[in-house]
């Protein structure tokens, strides 16, 4: 990128007036939601519009810290999480069911380590070996990744393994929790040949979330007095 190129004192000032007016503009749209007192769809209405000043002061407020980094090596003390990840909420008010997905992702480190447990296990139980290898179709555990998977995953609770990740040679990567709202149950195996289809954010209650990407940042904003000038 050229000098010329580069933003200067200007776009940090417009990007500060554009934060200011962001904040004016979803204070306004708290307040209304607040005096609100018509029907379930003025409600809506209202709740959306604090959604969309949301999503619009993160937005502002990620720029004018992108913009007052690259000119003056500066932070703001205060951090705006996206809004963009997930759309309001749209499911029922009173939920009937709840669905909780999971996802864990690792990372295979030691092959040798992870078929060696799966060996233990099968040592200890060979019926578990037994049922592992008519499923799999071949050789099981300690003859490949893929078998010593299936004999830990059907040994252990996904908990444990996230516990004792370590012992089973495996890295551990980003994980996420939602909590989705229902109307009625579904019936028995109607979701199986489809498990995730579910996974509608417009119905999502709560979710956490795990990820080194957020130790990192935390670490950038640490550095150098925890968030000074330079410390980003």
């Amino acid at each position: 990128m050229s000098d010329a190129a580069q933003p200067g004192a200007a776009e940090v000032r417009a990007a500060a007036e554009a934060l200011k007016n962001a904040l004016d503009r979803h204070l306004e749209a708290v307040e209304r939601r607040s005096a609100e007192v018509g029907d379930a769809a003025d409600a809506a209405r209202a709740e959306a519009a604090v959604h969309a000043a949301f999503d619009e002061l993160a937005a502002a407020g990620e720029a004018y810290d992108e913009v007052l980094y690259d000119v003056y090596d500066e932070v703001t003390p205060f951090e705006i999480p996206g809004g963009d990840s997930m759309p309001p909420y749209a499911g029922p008010e009173e939920p009937g069911s709840l669905s909780v997905l999971v996802r864990r992702d690792y990372t295979v480190v030691e092959p040798q380590r992870l078929m060696a447990q799966a060996q233990r296990v099968t040592a200890l139980d060979p019926d578990s070996a037994d049922a592992d290898e008519e499923a799999l179709e071949g050789p099981f555990a300690g003859s490949g990744v893929h078998a010593a998977l299936s004999v830990l995953f059907g040994e252990y609770e996904p908990d444990e393994i996230a516990t004792r990740h370590g012992e089973f040679g495996l890295e551990e990567g980003d994980s996420t929790l939602w909590v989705i709202a229902g109307e009625e149950p579904a019936e028995p195996g109607e979701w199986l040949a489809s498990p995730f289809e579910a996974a509608d954010p417009e119905r999502v209650v709560c979710r956490f979330d795990v990820s080194a990407v957020f130790d990192e940042e935390e670490d950038l904003y640490d550095e150098d007095g925890g968030g000074g000038p330079g410390g980003r």
